[in-house]
This record gives structure tokens, C-alpha cells and sequence, in this order.
């Protein structure tokens, strides 16, 4: 179980957990298409996740000015429900804040690639679960759950509001 939490430490974890790793699930909310895996990069002065994509993919022509989206971050110890707005933004100075071996292997024409587009994710608010103490609290706090007929405690959920 965590200690209490204050709201500002509930979010630095889920800006430290989504920049540690990157890779979720970003998806419209209101749209037909699959959530797809993205990386993503955290400006948490101003609540926003950056994705690098083509302008020639499903979500990025899906994605009109302003669209509700989540991204879905998974760790061990945090997850998250992450909503907002999502845009297209050719962005020049945060392509090459951003741009590395791994976003380079995705776009072989380079920095300069004509289908290259980011994506922001204007951040409202999130859902978050931490869970502290791993794959052995988890098996106790089960083992208990079951003996005591209650259920486990196995963490914390904080609803957080970005504006």
C-alpha cells in the first residue's frame, strides 16, 4: 500500500513513468479506429505528450483539430488512463528535441521526411493507479484477500485534473 499521496506527487510519478518508458497506447475516444502503440515524449511544465507518426496514418488523418484522446500507459508499478486533445503540429524545434536512433529507424528519409508530423496531446486530466511492492505483495495481499473475505490492497487510484 502507498502512503498517502499529495496529487503533485501522483504526477510527477506518471511524468516520470510515462518518460522512463514511453510506449503506450494512444487512441480518439470517440472514433472507430484501434488504439495504436506510440511513443511518447513528456512536457510536464505544460501537460503535453508529443508522438511522432506519419500524416498518411489512420489516427493522424482521423485526428481533426482538438479530438478526445487517451493514451494508455502500462508499468509495473503505474498505470494510467491519460485523456486530453489531440492535434496535428508540424513542429520543427520539437522534432529535433526529441528525434533519436529509435524514432530515426521509423522515418529512413530523416528529419526531413515530407510525411513526417507530430501529434500533441493536450493533457485535461488522468486516471492513475501506482502499485507498490511487486509480484510477491500482490501473491500476499491476494492470499489475504481470500482468507479474510475482503479484497486486496495492492496500491492507490487518483484522478487527476490538469487544468
Amino acid at each position: 500500500m502507498t502512503d498517502k499521496l499529495t496529487n503533485a506527487e501522483v504526477q510527477d510519478r506518471l511524468w516520470k513513468a510515462v518518460d522512463d518508458h514511453h510506449t503506450g497506447m494512444l487512441g480518439l475516444t470517440h472514433d472507430s479506429h484501434h488504439f495504436q502503440p506510440m511513443t511518447a515524449f513528456v512536457e510536464k511544465e505544460t501537460n503535453t505528450l508529443w508522438f511522432f507518426t506519419r500524416d498518411d496514418t489512420d489516427l493522424a488523418q482521423a485526428v481533426a483539430s482538438g479530438s478526445d484522446a487517451a493514451f494508455i500507459f502500462l508499468d509495473r508499478k503505474l498505470q494510467a488512463c491519460i485523456d486530453g486533445r489531440l492535434s496535428r503540429a508540424h513542429d520543427r524545434e520539437r522534432i529535433d528535441r526529441y528525434w533519436n536512433a529509435h524514432v530515426a529507424a521509423w522515418y529512413p528519409e530523416g528529419k526531413d521526411d515530407p510525411r513526417l508530423t507530430l501529434l500533441r496531446l493536450d493533457v485535461s486530466e488522468a486516471a492513475v493507479w501506482i502499485t507498490e511492492g511487486g509480484l510477491l505483495k500482490y501473491a500476499l495481499e491476494v492470499a489475504r484477500a481470500n482468507t479474510s473475505k475482503s479484497t486486496p490492497d495492492v496500491g492507490e487510484r487518483r484522478d487527476l485534473n490538469f487544468h
